[in-house]
């Protein structure tokens, strides 16, 4: 065996660390991992009364961070935000905010010194992948890709056919309503697009198997389309 091969076979040293994100009024808290070498990083958008911790979008990142892709885990709301929404319910289903602040993280990735050419892309989950489509319209160009899994797409209204970024929608066959809200919201996209439909899967993917499926979409997609800038 050769020493370059002895070298493609080592993983990949990544740099983690907790990072502080200014948006607008308040400051976001996240969990930063960049790789060696990466060409990109993935933004999480979680879904509606998660937070940066879901084990699902955690185990997600984990599966990315192995392949060589950055990650970025943040809250998209604050803790006094968190406690209102658990009274009121009505912020994680405001995409306009959380859009914003998806918007916010992405130009703060930038700026950042390991991030200043990374390939970007979204990953969103639930009410989070409504806002990783608004917030990708937005953007344009600056966004290469999004994943959203069991994500509520048709929240993204008029933006689904300014989107540019190539996009992925993963949904558990057992999800019948989400499912119908993937359908139409696909056929309003205009850019590069897939529907892939995980079967005997239930909303949170939680059937043995279901989750490592998502995982191995989501990789190979963001693989095929996030170039570093």
């Amino acid at each position: 065996m050769t020493a370059d091969t002895q070298m493609n076979r080592r993983p990949m040293k990544s740099a983690s660390r907790n990072v502080r994100i200014p948006c607008g009024s308040v400051t976001l808290e996240g969990e930063w991992c960049i790789q060696v070498g990466a060409v990109g990083i993935v933004l999480f958008a979680h879904g509606s009364g998660s937070s940066r911790h879901s084990p699902r979008n955690q185990a997600v990142a984990r599966a990315l961070q192995e392949s060589g892709t950055g990650t970025l885990l943040f809250d998209l709301l604050t803790r006094d935000e968190e406690k209102e929404d658990a009274r009121t319910g009505q912020l994680r289903f405001d995409i306009g905010l959380l859009a914003q602040r998806l918007v916010a993280a992405t130009r703060w990735v930038a700026r950042q010194t390991e991030g200043e050419y990374l390939g970007l892309g979204y990953f969103g989950a639930s009410t989070g992948g409504a806002a990783a489509l608004v917030a990708a319209a937005e953007l344009g160009p600056v966004v290469d890709a999004v994943v959203s899994r069991g994500g509520r797409p048709d929240l993204a209204g008029d933006s689904l056919p300014q989107v540019e970024a190539s996009t992925l929608l993963i949904v558990g066959e057992w999800d019948d309503v989400v499912l119908q809200l993937n359908q139409q919201a696909f056929q309003q996209l205009r850019c590069e697009k897939e529907l892939v439909v995980v079967p005997r899967a239930t909303h949170l993917f939680e059937e043995p198997g279901a989750l490592e499926k998502v995982a191995r979409l989501a990789e190979g997609w963001f693989r095929r389309h996030l170039k570093p800038r």
